[in-house]
């Protein structure tokens, strides 16, 4: 009687309404999560609000539809408020849409030339270090916005002036209650979540942005409210004269940190997103054209640069969504707010904004990674301490390329490993080995012309030496060292055929180095020769095996 139980590795796929009904709940999910990050970014970025949610749109309408990664969410980032800031107040609003549009026209490109896989060889300790810097960054500027104070243009500066805020927090009118407010805003961000029933019902930030709202309007708090254009009059597309600023380097540099810092964001979001659900695996260079036309837009739209968000994307994968239905229709569901809600964001203080700039930021340090990284890679950790603090101390596209360039160096630190090892000769065994240390046996520094002899050999044959591994200009110091530790009186022959590879600076350094010894110990061996025939001569015998020619002549006195 045969089983009509369903084998385990089949399962009914779900019908169209199931599908459905998953993604349209999804996307109001992602909807009250982007609401409030979308203002808040746009905020901390220095532009009117609504061109966070014209990002926002952009990123579930246009990025949505194309292939790439099914179910990660596109809009503005937390990552990039920073650049984007310093952008604004050096080249001004109007040439934003310049910036974002070359950044996206360059992801388009890459992805074109199926260059998106290479980013996934950026090391991580570099991204997690590029984004620690960011949450500094991004908190200290935020901190200033809680006491309704100017925060200085760079980094040093905002967190040199932290001090300072104390006394306005305590002699000013509206920064008490502003600062309440924000601390109030964090803690509700923080503790939410582990209230299970509400956080089904709610987001986090909806119910702490809706929470300091209400709190706002209900005791009268004299507090800045968000300011509110409207989506119209905030879209400003870039003026032919705006392209003009191409031609400054620092715009250049400003484009390519864009470039770099959303795809590789955008990418590594892919990669986590992937790791989250069991359905079709993300293709890098198709993701990496999507965000490139997404960005192309939204440049023509004068509005923020986009990456995939992770937690956009991960609050969509919890709630259940099935396909990529689920990012487009909550781009619908912002578009359907700014067009018919907009006087909501006016009652929307800033105070509470900032509070969630302070949350995100904090969750961009990778803080409980730090202690197991520098545990058990702590070159990694030193690459994303250096890049995070020449983030914050010198700006974001140096300090990246900052971050690039140490871990560079460092995988070459490591990959050039070299080992010496020696042989007398005639013997097959009795060879001496060792990685950055040590030479072999009968190799001590300053043995002499009989120390080979006791270990077996003649000094008159020469030690075989051979180089193993990778050398290289890096390790070139170390493994002289090593070299200058063999007997100065045996001659070398220096064998190089297992090494698999040797730069010229190397090769230059070794056949100097073969030359020179061995001239060395032939001078030595013929004035060791000339004091033992001098002593057989004297006392009517050889001298004893081991004596140098600067020990001859030196007997104890009575």
């Amino acid at each position: 009687m045969s089983s009509s139980k369903p084998s385990p590795t089949s399962s009914p796929k779900p019908g169209v309404r199931t599908v459905l009904r998953a993604d349209v709940t999804a996307s109001l999910v992602v909807f009250l999560v982007a609401l409030p990050l979308c203002v808040g970014i746009a905020f901390a970025s220095g532009v009117p609000a609504e061109l966070g949610l014209v990002t926002g749109i952009v990123g579930g309408l246009v990025t949505g539809l194309l292939p790439g990664s099914s179910l990660q969410v596109s809009g503005p980032a937390a990552g990039l408020a920073v650049l984007v800031y310093e952008a604004v107040q050096s080249y001004g609003l109007g040439v934003l849409g310049v910036l974002v549009l070359g950044a996206g026209l360059l992801q388009l490109a890459m992805g074109a030339l199926r260059l998106g896989r290479w980013f996934r060889a950026i090391s991580v300790a570099v991204v997690q270090g590029m984004l620690a810097g960011i949450g500094l960054v991004l908190i200290a500027g935020q901190v200033y916005a809680l006491v309704g104070a100017e925060a200085p243009g760079t980094g040093l500066g905002k967190l040199a002036g932290l001090p300072g805020l104390v006394a306005g927090l305590l002699g000013g009118e509206t920064a008490p209650a502003a600062a309440l407010l924000g601390a109030g805003t964090v803690a509700v961000l923080v503790l939410w979540p582990k209230w299970r029933p509400g956080a089904r019902v709610l987001p986090a930030p909806l119910a702490a942005v809706g929470l300091a709202t209400a709190v706002t309007a209900v005791f009268g708090l004299p507090v800045e409210r968000v300011r509110v254009r409207g989506l119209l009059e905030a879209v400003q597309p870039p003026g032919a004269g705006d392209f003009g600023a191409l031609l400054s380097p620092g715009v250049l540099a400003t484009v390519a940190a864009f470039t770099l810092i959303a795809s590789a964001e955008s990418l590594f979001s892919a990669a986590a997103v992937d790791r989250l659900h069991g359905g079709p695996r993300t293709d890098y260079d198709r993701e990496l054209m999507a965000q490139g036309a997404g960005n192309a837009v939204c440049g023509v739209l004068g509005a923020l640069p986009m990456t995939a968000v992770i937690v956009r994307s991960s609050a969509n994968v919890s709630a259940g969504a099935r396909t990529k239905a689920s990012r487009v229709l909550h781009g619908v569901w912002l578009l359907l707010f700014a067009a018919a809600l907009p006087w909501a964001l006016g009652v929307i203080p800033v105070a509470a904004l900032a509070g969630v700039l302070v949350h995100a930021g904090w969750k961009l340090i990778p803080v409980r990674e730090l202690g197991p990284l520098w545990r058990e890679h702590r070159a990694e950790a030193v690459v994303l301490g250096v890049t995070a603090l020449a983030i914050v101390g010198i700006n974001m596209f140096e300090g990246v390329l900052i971050g690039l360039l140490l871990a560079v160096v460092k995988s070459a630190w490591e990959i050039s490993h070299v080992q010496v090892e020696t042989e007398e000769p005639g013997r097959d065994s009795g060879r001496g080995a060792g990685q950055d240390g040590g030479v072999g046996a009968g190799a001590g520094p300053g043995a002499g012309a009989g120390s080979g002899a006791a270990a077996g050999g003649d000094a008159r044959l020469a030690l075989r030496v051979r180089v193993l591994g990778n050398a290289t200009f890096l390790r070139l110091p170390k493994l002289l060292d090593q070299l200058e530790a063999l007997p100065y009186d045996r001659r070398v022959e220096l064998d190089l055929a297992g090494l698999r590879h040797v730069d010229h600076a190397c090769g230059t350094a070794l056949a100097a180095w073969e030359a020179q010894h061995n001239s060395r110990a032939a001078a030595a061996g013929s004035e060791v020769r000339g004091s033992a025939d001098a002593a057989g001569t004297a006392g009517g015998g050889p001298s004893a095996p081991g004596v140098r020619p600067a020990d001859a002549g030196h007997a104890p006195h009575d």
